[in-house]
């Protein structure tokens, strides 16, 4: 799937928003690996990833040759700030009209408005797909992503008390949310 964008941010500076390929393997994952230390809001941590440069790249050629998964980066002065992207929850008939949505944006960019466009580019995608869901999980205390979602118009359908276990915090609540495409 192909997604391409050029965005204005808070700050002036512009911000492309397009589809991720092979090539930006080494640069997202560089990006991964700094989001996911930055926050503990995120599914991971750096130590617990098992990627190389190489199979990043690899995952995103399948998903730039996907009509039904996308990984969409923000690019500001040549430098990945931040991804997100949407995958299928099965190919299963029963579930194939769901997709889930992540994101991840470096400490650096956050307040300049990227993580509500790439939303937009994602939901934009979804429907482009086919889904009739849009699903993603975030840590409750997560206010400002939470308030962004349902800005977006995902509605909260769950939580799970001791969804994740930080290694800092302990047991962190998921919020479960969803947005019908």
């Amino acid at each position: 799937m192909d997604y391409y964008e050029v965005i204005t941010l808070r700050n002036g500076k512009e911000c492309c928003l397009r589809s991720a390929n092979e090539s930006d393997g080494a640069a997202v994952l560089e990006n991964f690996l700094l989001t996911h230390e930055e926050t503990d809001n995120l599914l991971s941590y750096p130590d617990e990833n098992t990627f190389s440069a190489k199979k990043e790249g690899e995952l995103l050629r399948k998903k730039a040759e996907s009509e039904k998964e996308i990984e969409i980066i923000a690019v500001i002065d040549g430098k990945v700030a931040g991804s997100a992207g949407i995958n299928a929850i099965g190919r299963y008939h029963k579930v194939r009209h769901r997709a889930e949505f992540g994101i991840s944006i470096a400490k650096e960019y956050w307040g300049l408005g990227i993580g509500g466009k790439l939303t937009n580019a994602c939901i934009a995608s979804a429907k482009k797909a086919g889904y009739a869901q849009l699903e993603l999980d975030v840590v409750a205390n997560n206010e400002r992503a939470i308030e962004m979602y349902k800005r977006a118009g995902f509605v909260e359908f769950g939580r799970n008390p001791k969804g994740f276990n930080s290694r800092i915090s302990g047991y962190q609540e998921l919020v479960y949310m969803r947005l019908e495409l």
